[in-house]
């Protein structure tokens, strides 16, 4: 074949490609969007449809090392070759964190006096992913949300200056932020059990020092204990509105174990899995302190779906640093997805591209040289800038939604919050 012709295929290739990426994004969010009306009738607020067809280019250098498929590189370039701004520039730099630490400050302590039991050794072992080493990503979303609901409903009472200041939590806002910790945390323990897993946030797992029985069990008591202390909150609305979270992580676990022989329907069954097992509770929860801050139908709507689309592109990045990162950073095993036998965004943007990833993502990559072979097409592929530019526009409809709130400091922060899930390194 000559040059020239490879050169012709190569931007065909590269084309058809981003048409793909296009009818993913454009389809994962029409997909969210009636799955979660089949849930809430009560929905208000339609953002905006993405275009199908997408006008930026993406560029990634990979090293070689498709052990590892390091990115030394990895900047979005728009048509015309200068960078693109995908998302809106942060204007007020802002420390999200900053603007609750005292909350969080008081999190974990507060956690291990719900924990509090004096059967034998159930205390310390529930308590043992509850040391402050965690991102708290979460609780800092849900009390962020739940201050600017705060302000946004009490914005006619308060003065013009431009200042809004900030509204005091409720006990109850407080209580949704810890529920969101503790119910998380509970599913990692689960979910190390399920994977065997030997590490997380740098030490060992639950199930590696105290065996599967008690960590499934510990698992059980926290999201009990959580329970309890989501009926103490005696709202029915938003009690309705948390077990929802735990009906969708049981349902995604069981989707996760599954995968569509159809290739057309592989990236909607996974971003519906990757709704249920992680946006779910942070949708959610924001929603729940929406519902507590005695918001309109149509600001509970903005509140769920800002967590909707932050908690998706969070785990697509998850998912990207899977592939690009390392233990050290992470916590936990790199390539951990493949070696389970699952297929992230990054492999699915990849099997567009090369074909022969398909029958391995249907056996699970349990063969040898699978996983050697995924990783050299990954890192030959688009699949992780393409999963990075899938992140930015769930990043994007995120930043649309929450802006319809009233302005203050802490509706700010969950703009820039958008751009660190974009930035993060593990």
């Amino acid at each position: 074949m000559s040059p020239a012709w490879t050169s012709l295929m190569s931007v065909a290739n590269v084309v058809r490609c981003r048409r793909f990426i296009g009818r993913i994004a454009a389809d994962s969010l029409k997909s969210y969007r009636n799955y979660t009306t089949r849930l809430k009738p009560r929905t208000t607020v339609v953002a905006s449809p993405l275009t199908s067809s997408l006008n930026v280019a993406k560029h990634s250098i990979i090293t070689q090392d498709v052990t590892r498929c390091n990115i030394v590189n990895l900047r979005q370039f728009s048509t015309d070759g200068s960078i693109s701004n995908v998302l809106t520039e942060e204007k007020e730099d802002i420390d999200p964190f900053s603007l609750v630490q005292d909350d969080l400050n008081h999190l974990c302590s507060n956690i291990k006096q719900e924990l509090r039991t004096d059967v034998g050794c159930l205390f310390d072992i529930s308590s043992y992913h509850f040391d402050g080493m965690g991102k708290f990503f979460r609780p800092m979303v849900v009390l962020l949300m739940a201050k600017a609901c705060n302000i946004h409903v009490a914005y006619n009472v308060l003065d013009d200056s431009g200042s809004k200041g900030s509204i005091p939590l409720s006990s109850s806002q407080k209580v949704i932020a810890m529920l969101a910790e503790m119910i998380h945390t509970a599913s990692l323990i689960h979910d190390d059990v399920i994977d065997k897993a030997e590490m997380r946030r740098g030490k060992p797992t639950v199930q590696k020092l105290w065996g599967q029985t008690r960590a499934v069990l510990t698992g059980n008591y926290i999201l009990a204990v959580a329970s309890i202390a989501l009926a103490r909150i005696r709202n029915e609305e938003v009690v309705t509105v948390l077990t929802q979270i735990l009906e969708d992580l049981i349902e995604g676990e069981f989707m996760q174990l599954g995968s569509k022989e159809q290739e057309n329907e592989r990236f909607s069954h996974y971003l519906k899995k990757t709704y249920k097992k992680t946006a779910s509770l942070v949708a959610n929860t924001c929603k729940a302190v929406a519902i507590i801050s005695q918001c309109s139908e149509n600001v509970i709507e903005i509140a769920f779906e800002y967590g909707k689309h932050i908690g998706i592109a969070f785990q697509l990045i998850d998912d990207l640093l899977d592939f690009i990162s390392n233990e050290i950073v992470l916590g936990k095993p790199a390539s951990a997805d493949l070696k389970l036998g699952l297929a992230t965004a990054p492999v699915l943007f990849a099997a567009h591209q090369y074909s022969e990833i398909n029958p391995m993502i249907m056996r699970r990559f349990s063969q040898p040289g699978d996983i050697q072979r995924t990783l050299e097409l990954v890192a030959k592929s688009d699949g992780v800038s393409s999963t990075l530019f899938l992140a930015k526009e769930h990043c994007k409809e995120a930043v649309k939604n929450i802006s319809q709130l009233a302005a203050s400091r802490e509706r700010q922060a969950l703009i820039n919050i958008s751009h660190r899930v974009i930035d993060r390194l593990k």
